[in-house]
């Protein structure tokens, strides 16, 4: 199974690719997409549902996952993820990919252990679960780490330690 995940954004996008079989898991792709600001929202929903669909067109997962829409502050953040969110989930309709959502507190502890890790935590644990030689930028790990969630969700154990 491969799994495509998402951590959506308007000018920062990270999407990561892994694969699993059975038990075991690696690394195919993963990415910071930089979505200039100087381009309208439209331009930059269009880029979003334009990476995704490329994304999926190299790789061919299976699944597509990424977190729910989290409740805070700022409300216009918040429409704004949401619709880069909708832009990414168009990609994955339009190509037949099934999309699956987990909420920020369940990535977090199917990554970590923990709920309230940090983004420091997550890019710690995604480059030791997945054996890299580094921790990958935040917005790729993020993506990465929705993708371990699905598949440990999935029962499909993710070695820790």
């Amino acid at each position: 199974m491969r799994v495509l995940g998402i951590d959506p954004g308007t000018l920062q996008m990270g999407v990561g690719v892994i694969e699993t079989n059975g038990s075991r898991f690696q690394l195919i792709a993963c990415e910071t997409v930089s979505i200039s600001k100087s381009l309208s929202l439209p331009e930059r929903l269009k880029r979003i549902n334009e990476s995704v669909r490329d994304f999926i067109e190299r790789f061919s997962p299976d699944v597509m996952a990424l977190e729910n829409v989290f409740f805070g502050k700022n409300v216009q953040t918040l429409v704004k993820i949401g619709e880069a969110r909708a832009a990414a989930m168009l990609a994955a309709a339009q190509q037949n990919i099934l999309v699956v959502e987990y909420p920020p507190a369940r990535v977090k502890q199917a990554v970590t252990g923990n709920g309230q890790a940090s983004k420091i935590q997550i890019q710690q644990m995604v480059k030791h679960l997945l054996k890299l030689s580094g921790p990958p930028p935040a917005d790729a790990a993020d993506a990465l780490a929705v993708a371990l969630c699905h598949i440990q969700t999935n029962n499909v154990r993710i070695p820790v330690g």
